[in-house]
Parts: structure tokens; C-alpha cells; sequence
């Protein structure tokens, strides 16, 4: 796997290769990012991830919810009721037979994945996401 480095953030995400996607992530990260699959409930350490900082795309750094607005949802993937500005995007996704609205990192158009609209105050929206499309980057000094 290739890490992605400061260097980066000027990269043009959209356009890179399947083949450059394969080495800049794991197969786990590839899977969800790249081809929309879903990590099983649980199997994230993002779940229990308690320090203050942000959440950011596994697979470009871009920064996606802030430590404070996660909450534990019982579904068994991490939860957030809020995105950080600038950090998805989303759009309607008709499979497994429903329409449900599919989260996207904006800069890289990767799979995180899903929006409901059973979350807490002060949104309502269940940000329910797979721990492997991200990442935690601790805030200084979080313990």
C-alpha cells in the first residue's frame, strides 16, 4: 500500500487508475471506497475511536466529521448526525430494492456510506458510516 502524503492534496482524485486505487488502499479500504462494498457491523476500531479529533477519507485525507458529532447508533458502524462543510457529498441510491441516499467523500467520490433520518438532535440524520473508508486523525494533546 502507497501512502498518501501532503504532497497529495493537489492530486485529481476522480482521475486516478483502478490500479493506482489498489495501491494507495487496502483491500478492505478498496472494497468500500472503490466498489461500495460494506465492512461487517462491529468490525471497525473506528467504532470505539473516543478522543477528540476528525474523521477523515481513507482514501484522500479529506477532512468528514468532527469527533463531536459521532454518536454510538447500535447498527454496529460509526455514526455521526453531521458532516463537516465541504467534506461529502450524496446521491440517491436505488439498490437492494429500496432508495436510500448514498454518502460520498467530495473530493475523491469515494464510497463511505449511507444517510438515515433516525439520528439525534440537533440534525435528525444518521450519517452511518464504514470505518474502513476512514481514517482518525487525533486532535493535539487528545487522550
Amino acid at each position: 500500500m502507497t501512502e498518501i502524503t501532503p504532497d497529495d492534496a493537489s492530486a485529481d482524485y476522480r482521475k486516478l487508475s483502478d490500479a493506482d486505487w489498489r495501491r494507495r488502499l487496502t483491500p478492505a479500504q478498496y472494497d468500500v471506497l472503490r466498489k461500495h462494498g460494506t465492512e461487517r457491523p462491529g468490525a471497525s476500531p473506528l467504532n470505539h475511536e473516543k478522543r477528540k479529533g476528525v474523521f477523515v477519507c481513507a482514501g484522500c485525507d479529506n477532512p468528514l466529521f468532527a469527533s463531536e458529532t459521532k454518536f454510538e447508533s447500535g447498527t454496529g458502524w460509526p455514526s455521526f448526525y453531521q458532516p463537516l462543510e465541504n467534506g461529502i457529498a450524496t446521491k440517491q441510491d436505488r439498490s437492494l430494492f429500496m432508495v436510500r441516499t448514498e454518502v460520498h467523500c467530495r473530493r475523491c467520490i469515494g464510497h463511505l456510506g449511507h444517510v438515515f433520518d433516525d439520528g439525534p438532535p440537533p440534525t435528525g440524520l444518521r450519517y452511518c458510516m464504514n470505518g474502513a473508508a476512514m481514517k482518525f486523525t487525533a486532535a493535539p494533546g487528545a487522550a
